[in-house]
């Protein structure tokens, strides 16, 4: 399949899909603009939601934002219109940032074949002194897990990520063949990175998410052995591809691991 035959794939199963993620709403709008809105339905959740799919033209582009931010500006929190390089209009960018949006980091969105990613993993070496595993399932195992990725994303992004954990759980508990978190151990016990797999039930696609990794572990083959792992998952319940939303760093990793990079991402932030 060529690239734009895969993006319009992707785009049919994957963006135009609502997330059933729990303590989450989405709806599909077709006034005034066709929309996808996920917008949290409880106070403690661990981010804002947002938009992320749209269909709009130069007609109704800016009614369609103006409506989006008076729907989330009562919840006083930062929202996210997730944009993708092919979205239309082609100044979509511009007109969202003249409604207030900043940009975060870009990102790439890389698309590949489970069975190459496999083949090409096929002679990957184990990192040494380095355990993969899932995350325990036992309450007391499992916390302390959720502790051990809390302190690693603590020491590398210096920020609490409890809130991501309590949401990733909470998906992991209603649909424990949704979401599956893999961890990567060392010999003192330490979490040297973490990584999870959503398998989109009724598509042909896994997505990928983390895989930070600690930096005094970098360079030894950990975020490659996690993503052997999530593929190989994949392989066996039957899903074709994985989708990866990836950072500069893990963009050339994957890419050489079988993913192509088919546009860019960019998460646009209105914040109050």
């Amino acid at each position: 399949m060529d690239d734009a035959a895969l993006l319009e794939v992707f785009d049919r199963q994957i963006r135009r899909v609502p997330d059933a993620t729990p303590g989450f709403r989405a709806e599909i709008l077709l006034d005034p603009a066709p929309l996808i809105w996920v917008t949290p339905e409880v106070a403690d959740a661990s981010w804002g939601g947002g938009v992320f799919w749209c269909d709009l033209d130069e007609g109704n582009a800016d009614t369609a934002i103006a409506a989006t931010v008076e729907h989330f500006r009562p919840l006083g929190r930062e929202f996210e219109w997730k944009y993708y390089a092919y979205d239309q209009p082609s100044d979509l960018a511009d007109r969202l940032e003249a409604a207030g949006f900043e940009a975060d980091d870009e990102e790439a969105l890389v698309i590949g074949e489970v069975s190459d990613v496999l083949d090409r993993l096929a002679a990957a070496p184990e990192p040494e002194g380095i355990t993969i595993r899932r995350l325990r399932e036992d309450q007391e195992g499992a916390a302390a897990d959720w502790q051990g990725i809390n302190d690693l994303h603590r020491a590398v992004w210096h920020e609490d990520s409890t809130g991501m954990s309590t949401t990733v759980a909470a998906a992991i508990a209603a649909d424990p063949r949704g979401t599956s978190m893999w961890l990567a151990v060392a010999e003192d016990g330490t979490v040297v990175c973490a990584a999870r797999a959503n398998f989109h039930a009724g598509t042909d696609f896994a997505s990928l998410w983390g895989g930070s990794t600690l930096e005094e572990y970098r360079g030894r083959g950990i975020y490659k052995a996690l993503v052997s792992r999530r593929a190989a998952e994949a392989a066996e319940r039957g899903f074709r591809y994985l989708q990866v939303d990836a950072s500069p760093d893990s963009r050339p990793i994957l890419e050489r691991l079988g993913l192509r990079t088919l546009t860019s991402t960019t998460p646009w932030m209105w914040r109050p």
